[in-house]
């Protein structure tokens, strides 16, 4: 303890004499500027009044000055800014011999009165200083809301250098440019992302959310510097409020707006909010979709995971435990797929994983699995592209599927052993109810079963809804022109959702009967072979009768 209180003493005697020498430089720098006001009636006011004049005017310090003292300069003080500078637009113009080119004394002032950046004042003329070289753009900003916020006196309205940059300013073109399209969204966040700022002016606090979940977002977040962007909508320069005839967001003015991109976009229907979220401004259909299913997601998939759960159970009581009851059961193997099923389902499976790993990385461009899918997104849309690709391949495959079934009468005749039946609801039924131990007697099941039929179905259902709100989505210009915008909004509702359905009942149902199922474990090779490993009882092909009371 002693020797800390000493080490400690020591240090505050440091301290106090690096005070006083600091004190003391300072109280010279003040003498030797009051003995320069005995010749220089210049008063230094500003940012620099607390300056001493010996810091900047270096080897002025004898009289009569020499001749050749070096002049002052603004990097013997700010040097970081004024390496910032010269690797700016400015910096390369005056070193080039643009004599007109800007330097520190152009925006800031002269020396001896440069104006401290953070004041309102100096804020405010800040379009003034920029508009010595563009006239045009500070024009557009003095009319814009920006232009007349900081004119009325409001200090957190953004100015030129808010959104280009102070010293290191480069072109848009540049991904260091703040007004890069990659960068855009951040910088417009900035003011339009902070809460405070939000409240204490009234303005939307969901603009960037909302932005960020819509496909421009997405794309954007992903990489793109094609997709529209704040600024695309918005203006550059001449931003105004939606409320006003003027801007480009005006509800009159959205179809030429949207246009760019969209051609005929809202020429025969309004096109509606563009900043729609969840709950919030978004069509009452799209709504409906999302709470129908939210309801329909869990519930079934939770009965897939109960039932599977359940199998899953008994037969590994059944193979490890009571092997007796196994060995008295008499099994025989079926043809489960035809070599043009086998060919079909080997596209189904690529086409389908394809679908969900650039679908996802579409919604999900943030996530580790989607990172390898953005490599050349900001020359080419390549998800999107690729998404596209698989869409063409699985909706051949249906086609195909469909032809076949007219074709061959072989296909054909194995393609009724899925038809539907009515006894199929009861051996579903049974079967659920076995699983869940709610039956003493396991279910009566067929070679292809409510198992085989529920996947195929599944499928056929999905493929149409997918099929249908995909090629949607793909002619979206298409559908700008000639429906509302909220036929639209749905169709994207719709693909997300039965994406999620689909994908989650893949890997919950289909995944487990022919990977995890203790029957069939690790695979059942009927996709390959033809002939599937599981066995069924020969019984079971017969029709099902109803089970005696009490079974």
């Amino acid at each position: 303890m002693g020797n800390l209180s000493a080490l400690t003493g020591w240090g505050i005697r440091f301290v106090f004499c690096l005070m006083l020498a600091a004190g003391a430089a300072w109280t010279q720098q003040d003498e030797a500027s009051e003995s320069c006001a005995g010749c220089h009636e210049q008063k230094v006011v500003g940012a620099h009044e607390k300056v001493g004049c010996a810091r900047c005017h270096t080897g002025y310090e004898e009289f009569p000055h020499p001749e050749k003292a070096p002049k002052p300069v603004c990097a013997s003080c700010h040097e970081a800014i004024a390496k910032q500078d010269a690797a700016g637009i400015h910096g390369e113009a005056r070193l080039a011999g643009n004599e007109a080119a800007p330097d520190c004394g152009t925006c800031h002032g002269e020396a001896h009165q440069v104006e401290r950046t953070k004041t309102t004042q100096f804020q405010a003329a800040m379009p003034d200083a920029c508009g010595m070289c563009h006239d045009q753009e500070a024009s557009q900003y003095k009319a814009s809301v920006h232009g007349k916020a900081i004119a009325a006196g409001i200090g957190e309205s953004p100015v030129c250098t808010d959104c280009h940059g102070a010293h290191a300013i480069v072109p848009h073109t540049n991904r260091a440019s703040p007004v890069n399209p990659l960068r855009i969204r951040e910088t417009c966040g900035s003011c339009h992302g902070d809460v405070r700022l939000s409240r204490r002016f009234g303005l939307p606090a969901d603009r960037v959310l909302s932005f960020d979940a819509s496909f421009h977002g997405l794309a954007a977040r992903a990489g793109s510097q094609t997709v529209a962007n704040c600024a695309s909508c918005h203006g550059f320069h001449d931003i105004l409020p939606s409320s006003d005839p003027a801007s480009k967001t005006h509800p009159q003015n959205l179809a030429a707006t949207c246009g760019k991109c969209h051609p005929g976009a809202g020429s025969r229907f309004a096109l509606g909010p563009m900043h729609s979220w969840e709950g919030r401004g978004e069509p009452a259909a799209v709504g409906w979709v999302r709470n129908a299913y939210y309801l329909l997601i869990p519930l079934t998939l939770g009965l897939m995971f109960l039932h599977n759960a359940g199998d899953f159970v008994r037969k590994l009581w059944a193979r490890r435990i009571d092997r007796v009851a196994q060995a008295q059961v008499a099994l025989v193997g079926s043809l489960r797929m035809l070599p043009a099923e086998r060919i079909q389902h080997a596209l189904l499976v690529i086409s389908f994983t394809l679908l969900v790993w650039t679908g996802f990385a579409l919604k999900y461009p943030d996530q580790w699995w989607a990172k390898p899918l953005l490599a050349w997104e900001a020359e080419v849309s390549f998800r999107g592209t690729l998404h596209r690709i698989a869409a063409v391949i699985f909706t051949i495959v249906a086609v195909v599927h469909l032809i076949s079934l007219f074709v061959s009468v072989r296909l054909r005749e194995h393609w009724k052993t899925l038809l539907p039946r009515r006894a199929d609801v009861y051996e579903g039924l049974h079967g659920l109810a076995y699983n869940l131990g709610l039956r003493r007697t396991p279910p009566p099941r067929s070679a292809h079963s409510y198992i085989e039929k529920a996947e195929y179905w599944a499928v056929v259902w999905g493929a149409i809804v997918m099929a249908g709100t995909g090629f949607m989505l793909w002619a979206n210009n298409f559908m700008l022109r000639f429906f509302p915008k909220a036929v639209l909004d749905v169709a994207v509702a719709i693909h997300f959702y039965e994406a999620v359905l689909a994908t989650a009942a893949i890997v919950i149902w289909h995944f487990y009967f022919v990977i995890f199922d203790p029957d069939v474990y690790p695979m059942d090779l009927a996709w390959l072979t033809g002939r599937s490993v599981r066995k069924h009882e020969e019984h079971h092909r017969q029709p099902v009768a109803k089970p005696a009371a009490g079974d």
